[in-house]
């Protein structure tokens, strides 16, 4: 599979000299498996640039996949090109949050006097799949879940292709259990020997001191849970929207520091807008 980053800044995108290297928009990832199919994680602001790339690239068909609908993963919908062609399908996962399906969540988005165009005016055919969820298949990708210590209905993926496997677990307190959260045992094991992991570290241990239940974690948990878990690589997402680029590196630093020092060979960096791995 390949992954790409379309946006890893948390909670509002930003701008500025000192957010080039991570770039400044929000949640949104692509996945491609090996038999073509092309899959987004979340719909933040780098679904734009994402958009323009699928059609520059003639894809006429994608999956979308929601970790969750607040505004920093969901805002960059509407502004998802795809959506005005007719040629172009695009599978949305359909499920509830917080009482709303999917297709209400951005019908509301969609509508006046928030955005000019509603979901009724697209051209793409769009198809809400409630399939798309639990445990279940994408092309030659097997994929798995799991709610997520945050809002109510987010949730966590594993996706598996070839031995391979990538975790995704952004907007995740490992630090405090929500209502919906799992324990950290079983957070390990969902990300057991996976060979990336891409986690929210949103705060520095000193910052989650004041934050505690705001539904991100501290890097000493994300840390401790790549060393348990026994994680080839590590990527630091939901990079917190004031974090500069020095601070960034700053706390990469810290987790190559503390994998070196227990003699683990994990691999850790900061998710930067553009990057891109294979599997």
């Amino acid at each position: 599979m390949r992954i790409k980053c379309w946006g890893s800044r948390g909670s509002i995108c930003v701008s500025g000299q000192q957010y080039i290297k991570y770039g400044g928009d929000t949640t949104c990832f692509e996945i491609q498996a090996n038999s073509g199919e092309t899959v987004i994680i979340d719909a933040g602001t780098g679904i734009r640039r994402l958009g323009k790339r699928l059609i520059q690239n003639k894809i006429k068909r994608c999956y979308l996949l929601l970790t969750h609908t607040h505004w920093d993963h969901i805002i960059g919908l509407p502004f998802f090109r795809p959506l005005l062609y007719r040629d172009t399908t695009v599978h949305i996962q359909d499920r509830t949050f917080a009482g709303m399906t999917t297709k209400k969540v951005i019908e509301q988005v969609m509508r006046m006097p928030f955005f000019p165009v509603g979901l009724t005016a697209c051209n793409a055919d769009i198809r809400f799949d409630s399939s798309l969820n639990n445990r279940f298949s994408i092309g030659s990708m097997d994929i798995e879940t799991i709610p997520t210590s945050h809002s109510k209905n987010s949730m966590g993926y594993r996706f598996t292709e070839n031995g391979k496997t990538f975790v995704f677990l952004t907007d995740n307190e490992l630090g405090y259990t929500h209502a919906q959260g799992k324990s950290i045992e079983e957070y390990i094991d969902f990300s057991k020997n996976a060979d990336v992991l891409f986690h929210d570290t949103e705060y520095t241990d000193d910052e989650y001191m004041n934050r505690t239940g705001w539904g991100h974690s501290r890097l000493s948990d994300v840390l401790d849970l790549g060393a348990r878990a026994s994680v080839g690589q590590l990527g630091l997402i939901h990079i917190n929207q004031d974090r500069t680029d020095d601070q960034v590196d700053a706390m990469v630093d810290q987790c190559r520091k503390f994998f070196n020092d227990k003699h683990l060979s994990t691999a850790c960096y900061a998710v930067a807008a553009d990057f891109e791995i294979f599997l």
